[in-house]
């Protein structure tokens, strides 16, 4: 299961920094996980200081 952002992203880019496998990219209005690539390793959840990341539901 991938990881999602949430409305709470305030682009700061920590997330996409910390992801192993450049999953993360900068989206139309926040930072956006491509599902095919994200591995579910939380890394960028745990590197987001605003709680922004969470597991895909």
């Amino acid at each position: 299961m991938a990881y999602k952002i949430g409305s709470g992203c305030v682009s700061c880019g920590a997330c996409a920094d910390a992801c192993p496998v450049g999953a993360i990219s900068q989206g139309e209005d926040h930072f956006e996980i491509d599902a095919n690539s994200c591995l579910d390793c939380g890394s960028c959840a745990d590197t987001c200081p605003n709680g922004a990341i969470s597991p895909a539901e």
